[in-house]
C-alpha cells in the first residue's frame, strides 16, 4: 500500500479489535495479553477482569490475582497520570520515560498548592518516610510529610508524591479478583527487588521508541496525535522519526497520516465482529485522541465518564450496569433481532462470570 491510501472508519475499527484481542479472544497467557495491550486502565480495581475476559479465552480471574501477589503484574500510575495494570518489566522500563509527564500533570491539578515548593526536597523526604519498605495510605504518608510543610495542602503533597516524585505500587489485595480493600502504597523498587531503567544517557530515547511500536501493536493504525492521547507524552515524535523507515503510512478519511507497523492484522473491513462488553475506562476507546472509529462523537462523552460500554458490529451501541447479579444492557439505538439475541447470549456469559457461575441474568432495556 501506498502512503496515500485511505482507511475508512471501518477498516481502522476492523483493525481495532484485532489488535486489541476483540474481534476474536486469544489464547494467550494472561502476562502476555498484559503486556501486548500495553497495560489496562485500572483506577477501577475490579474493570481489568472484564477486560480480559472479553479478550482471552477461558480467561480465569483467580490467574490475574496470582500474577498481582507473584509481582508479576502491578498497578502504578503510567500513561495519562491514571492507574494502570501493567506486566512489572514495563513498569520497571518506562516508568522514568513518563516523570516529566507525571510531575506535570500534577502541578496542572495542584500549581498554586505547591508553588514554590522545592520537588527535589519533596521526594527525599518521601523516598525517607517510604525506606522501611512499609505500605502507607494516602493519609498516612502525607501526614509524616505534614511535619515538615505543615501549611501545604495534604493531597497535593500526596499526589505529587504518590504519582510522580517517588515511583509506588498500590499493594494487594487492592485489585484482586472480587475483594474490596483501600489503597497502599509502597516503593516500586522494594515491591520489584530493583530500581527503574534510567532513561537513555545519550538522549536517543529507546524507550521512547519502543513504545511507539508497542503502541501501534495494539492500538495502528494510528495518528501522532493519537500515541500522544494513549500515553500523555511529548516529545514522542522524534521517537516515531527515528524509526519511520520501519513504519508505513496510510491516510484516514479526514486526510491525517497514520503510521502502523507493517506486518500488523488490517482484516477486511466486512469481517464480522461479536458482540463485546467493555469495563470502564477501555483503552480500545481512550487510547485515540480520534474515537470515531469505534465510537461516535454524539456518544464520545461516555468514553470519559466512566460508562460501561457494549460493541455491537465493533462500535459502541449500548451501555451496561450490573443490578443485583443480573447485566442490565441499555441500548443507545434500536437493535436488530439478530443483534439483540447476540447481546443476550453475551451478557448472560458475562453475568455468570461476575457472579461466579451463580447466576446468568441479563436485562435490555428500551431505547
Amino acid at each position: 500500500m501506498s502512503p496515500t491510501t485511505i482507511l475508512d472508519n471501518r477498516a481502522l475499527n476492523r483493525a481495532t479489535l484485532a489488535r486489541q484481542l476483540l474481534l476474536d479472544r486469544a489464547a494467550l497467557p494472561v502476562s502476555d495479553a498484559v503486556a501486548h495491550l500495553g497495560g489496562l486502565q485500572a483506577q477501577e480495581p475490579q474493570e481489568p477482569f472484564v477486560g480480559l475476559w472479553s479478550r482471552l479465552h477461558a480467561f480465569d480471574p483467580a490467574t490475574l490475582s496470582d500474577l498481582l501477589i507473584g509481582r508479576d503484574v502491578v498497578r502504578t500510575h503510567l500513561m495519562r497520570r491514571t492507574v494502570h495494570l501493567v506486566t512489572a518489566a514495563d513498569a520497571l522500563a518506562w516508568r522514568a520515560r513518563h516523570d516529566a509527564m507525571l510531575r506535570q500533570r500534577v502541578l496542572g491539578t495542584y500549581r498554586t498548592d505547591l508553588d514554590g515548593l522545592d520537588l527535589t526536597e519533596l521526594a527525599a523526604a518521601g523516598r525517607a518516610i517510604m525506606a522501611d519498605g512499609e505500605p502507607r495510605t494516602m493519609a498516612e504518608l502525607t501526614r509524616a510529610l505534614a511535619e515538615h510543610w505543615p501549611t501545604t495542602n495534604r493531597r497535593a503533597l500526596g499526589e505529587m508524591l504518590i504519582a510522580a516524585l517517588v515511583p509506588m505500587v498500590q499493594l494487594p489485595p487492592r485489585g484482586l479478583w472480587r475483594t474490596r480493600a483501600g489503597v497502599r502504597n509502597v516503593r516500586l523498587a522494594a515491591w520489584l527487588g530493583r530500581d527503574i531503567d534510567p532513561l537513555d544517557p545519550d538522549g536517543a530515547d529507546l524507550v521512547g521508541q519502543a513504545l511507539v511500536r508497542r503502541y501501534l501493536a495494539a492500538f495502528g493504525p494510528a495518528a501522532t496525535a493519537d500515541l500522544r492521547a494513549w500515553s500523555g507524552l511529548v516529545g514522542l515524535p522524534a521517537a516515531v522519526a527515528a524509526i519511520r523507515p520501519e513504519l508505513v503510512a496510510f491516510r484516514d478519511e479526514r486526510g491525517r497520516e497514520l503510521l502502523d507497523l507493517p506486518d500488523a492484522p488490517r482484516p477486511d473491513p466486512d469481517t464480522p465482529a461479536p458482540v463485546r462488553f467493555l469495563p470502564a475506562f477501555d483503552n480500545a476507546i481512550l487510547g485515540y485522541h480520534d474515537r470515531s472509529r469505534i465510537i461516535d462523537d454524539a456518544h464520545r462523552g461516555l468514553s470519559v465518564a466512566g460508562a460501561r460500554v457494549v460493541l455491537v458490529d465493533g462500535r459502541v451501541a449500548a451501555t451496561w450496569t450490573v443490578e443485583t447479579d443480573t447485566v442490565v444492557v441499555t441500548p443507545l439505538a434500536p437493535l436488530s433481532r439478530p443483534d439483540h439475541t447476540a447481546l443476550t447470549e453475551q451478557g448472560r456469559e458475562l453475568a455468570s462470570f461476575l457472579s461466579d457461575h451463580a447466576t446468568d441474568g441479563v436485562r435490555i432495556t428500551a431505547v
